[in-house]
């Protein structure tokens, strides 16, 4: 088993820290792909907006986060230490290989099988962590 990433909060505290701290980082990467696109000041003002910043520290928190790559026999075996976390797993459970985030706070783990591309399950896992789990604490 593998693990890759950096945000594994313990606590929602911790969480909405690490998020807030993904904000000013995302004004500079839209900021710099802006740049890198030539917009000009008007084009600047009218396409980027708060929303499209925020979605940029959503895409980058999630991006962050920290995930585990292992067998299915692994993923089995985290599963039955873990016994009191809901888990949300999707893809086939015929393959031979998972991904999979689990929040402490909130005892809930979501986890996406692959049979060959990683990476994409990587970031699809991702993505569904921040929006099963994470998204819906940092609107309350």
């Amino acid at each position: 088993m593998e693990t890759e990433g950096v945000y594994a909060p313990e606590t929602v505290d911790e969480a909405s820290a690490a998020y807030e701290d993904a904000g000013p980082a995302a004004q500079v990467v839209v900021r710099e792909t802006v740049k890198a696109m030539a917009f000009d000041r008007e084009e600047y003002r009218e396409r980027v907006t708060s929303d499209v910043v925020e979605t940029a520290r959503d895409a980058l928190f999630a991006s962050l986060l920290e995930v585990s790559v292992g067998t299915r026999a692994e993923f089995d075996e985290w599963c039955e230490e873990h016994s009191e976390y809901e888990v949300h797993e999707t893809g086939s459970e015929n393959v031979d290989s998972v991904v999979w985030h689990a929040a402490p706070f909130s005892e809930t783990a979501v986890a996406a099988t692959y049979q060959n591309e990683r990476d994409a399950a990587v970031g699809t896992l991702r993505r569904q962590a921040f929006g099963r789990i994470y998204r819906p604490v940092f609107e309350e």
